[in-house]
């Protein structure tokens, strides 16, 4: 018994170090001349001169992903760890957990990646809209504001907040190590479907911003894991839409 609950404090540990290290990689990103990758603006620019660039936006995307969503969903992570520590084969079966988890939002990443490609291109193409590009930033943040108010978000954020049934649902012990995946990416979609809307707003602000990275982990990481947090969306969603209504208003009035 001593030696399972020293290897769950020494697992615990290493995931707490690999996040630190997530973050650390982003400040250390930012500040280096490969720091632009990080900054969704010069995306359309890049790209236009060699296609495969985009990897390097995704890689930082992962990156992100990686420091900000891996702690909203440490209480499922370190639960599996513990329900499977006796098993030989527990490292790897967390660990493949936690790479399902991150794929699906990789691939989430490279799918917004694209969509914002696209939408540069309109930009490019659409006078109206390039002398007035402050409208994009201002409809993520309504559609992010009024995504909290939707079921779909409560049925997911619901989900995120029960990790034991989740655990239990997703997981069955057969074919151990797809299964692992499997649950990965079921909890990683069902967290895309709480969050997705959230992380959007990081395209408004540069995923080098690391104030605004702390922020949004932070808050997310209330809504999915604090007794309460599930009270915090719909105050969250009147200030995402209200603070879209502020920079309508200031642009149209020119203040």
């Amino acid at each position: 018994m001593r030696v399972s609950v020293d290897n769950r404090k020494l697992f615990g540990v290493l995931l707490v170090a690999l996040i630190a290290l997530a973050w650390l990689g982003l400040v250390v990103w930012g500040q280096s001349p490969y720091g632009r990758y990080l900054d969704h603006g010069q995306l359309a620019e890049i790209t236009a001169k060699d296609g495969t660039l985009l990897l390097f936006f995704v890689a930082g995307w992962t990156l992100m992903v990686f420091a900000m969503m891996l702690p909203t969903s440490l209480p499922l992570i370190t639960m599996f760890n513990t329900m499977t520590s006796g098993r030989s084969d527990h490292l790897a079966l967390t660990s493949l957990l936690i790479v399902g988890y991150l794929a699906t939002w990789v691939l989430f990443g490279a799918a917004v990646h694209l969509g914002d490609l696209g939408i540069h291109e309109v930009v490019e193409v659409t006078p109206w809209l390039d002398d007035n590009s402050w409208v994009i930033g201002a409809s993520v943040l309504l559609m992010a504001g009024a995504y909290q108010f939707t079921s779909l978000k409560y049925h997911c954020l619901d989900k995120c907040r029960s990790p034991l049934s989740f655990i239990n649902q997703h997981w069955r012990g057969r074919n151990e190590r797809f299964q692992s995946f499997s649950l990965g990416v079921h909890h990683g979609l069902f967290c895309i479907g709480c969050c997705g809307s959230l992380m959007l707003l990081m395209f408004a602000v540069g995923a080098g911003n690391i104030g605004w990275m702390l922020v949004l982990g932070m808050v997310m990481a209330i809504e999915k894991n604090m007794p309460w947090g599930r009270q915090l969306s719909n105050p969250l969603g009147v200030l995402l839409i209200a603070l879209s209504g502020v920079i309508v208003l200031v642009e149209l009035s020119g203040i």
